[in-house]
């Protein structure tokens, strides 16, 4: 089974999502920003959750998470949640 281990912020907005992804690759911290802003509970954890299996999350955050590049952050991913930016750290397919 394929397994993932990412880590993402959580907003309300798209508009702060991509305030945020702007700040991160002109150097932020994705753990710092996550503490600050996410509205995920992983968000004391630097947005980390760990490894999961394929169909654990929600299809769109999955869909992502399954094709993405590694340790390169994607978004604004809009789910039922709100808007992620999501960086995948590991995956084995």
């Amino acid at each position: 089974m394929p397994k993932a281990s990412a880590r993402h912020i959580l907003v309300d907005t798209r508009e702060q999502c991509e305030q945020l992804k702007a700040q991160i690759e002109s150097g932020a911290d994705f753990a710092e920003l996550a503490k600050e802003y996410s509205n995920c509970p992983s968000g004391g954890q630097g947005g980390d959750l760990g490894e999961f299996g394929k169909g654990m999350m929600v299809k769109e955050f999955d869909d992502v998470v399954f094709s993405a590049e590694l340790n390169k952050v994607q978004g604004p991913v809009q789910t039922q949640f709100g808007y992620h930016l999501i960086e995948v750290t590991s995956r084995n397919d």
